[in-house]
């Protein structure tokens, strides 16, 4: 018996699937139900060559598929009978029942990733590492509060080489960032952004002319605003 490619559609959901024509509408509908989650008790078939309709797949003594003018990418609408049955129970995830392991349960696992982190001494089990961060941490406390706010400054930068001027314009903690930070605003355009970071704003300036590095980067002083000798037109 040949095969029938087809369309099936439901209110959630469309697809292309292929069918044998010998198979029963009965069958049909069972096949039909895990794909449309309407039960195959209440499903309604009804076909279509385009928009135009063509039969009701009845499925009254045993009649199969190939029984009806069924062809290669017809459409069968499926609709339920039932109006009270929810029609995405077979897709809303959020029904579903869902294993949950105990924090307990998943420490006691010798094959997860937190007992190979801790094997390899790993990020927040590497104790000298978390050691060391907390010092820089403190350092880094330290010299932020020789930072004044609005204060002329220099930053260096070895990752770049240049000797970046601007004004400090924020000293203290980011959100989701460890340790205290400062932030600049440049006098040319050679930072990343306009003062604001991951979506919170901590001071406003023009955009790429904001930075935030860390306080051992910044030094402070009386340093005046370099004067684009270039584009000067009048003394």
């Amino acid at each position: 018996m040949s095969v029938v490619t087809v369309w099936i559609q439901s209110p959630t959901t469309q697809s292309e699937r292929r069918f044998d024509r010998g198979l029963t509408i009965d069958a049909l509908k069972v096949k039909l139900e895990p794909i449309t989650g309407i039960p195959a008790d209440s499903q309604v078939l009804k076909l279509y060559q385009g928009e135009v309709f063509l039969v009701e797949l009845q499925d009254a003594s045993g009649q199969e598929l190939g029984s009806y003018p069924v062809t290669d990418y017809c459409t069968i609408q499926v609709h339920s009978r039932d109006h009270t049955l929810p029609l995405n129970q077979y897709t809303d995830v959020s029904q579903v029942e869902k294993y949950e392991m105990s924090d307990v349960q998943y420490d006691s696992l010798r094959d997860s990733v937190r007992a190979f982190k801790k094997h390899q001494k790993i990020g927040r089990f590497n104790e000298d590492q978390q050691q060391k961060a907390i010092i820089a941490d403190r350092r880094f406390e330290q010299e932020a509060k020789a930072i004044p706010v609005d204060a002329r400054c220099q930053v260096v930068l070895c990752d770049d080489g240049l000797n970046k001027i601007g004004t400090v314009r924020y000293v203290g903690k980011l959100d989701d960032k460890r340790g205290y930070w400062v932030g600049i605003e440049y006098d040319e355009p050679l930072g990343k952004n306009d003062g604001s970071i991951d979506g919170h704003r901590y001071f406003t300036c023009r955009k790429n002319h904001g930075a935030f590095v860390r306080p051992n980067k910044v030094t402070v002083g009386d340093i005046a605003e370099e004067i684009d000798w270039d584009n000067l037109d009048e003394m």
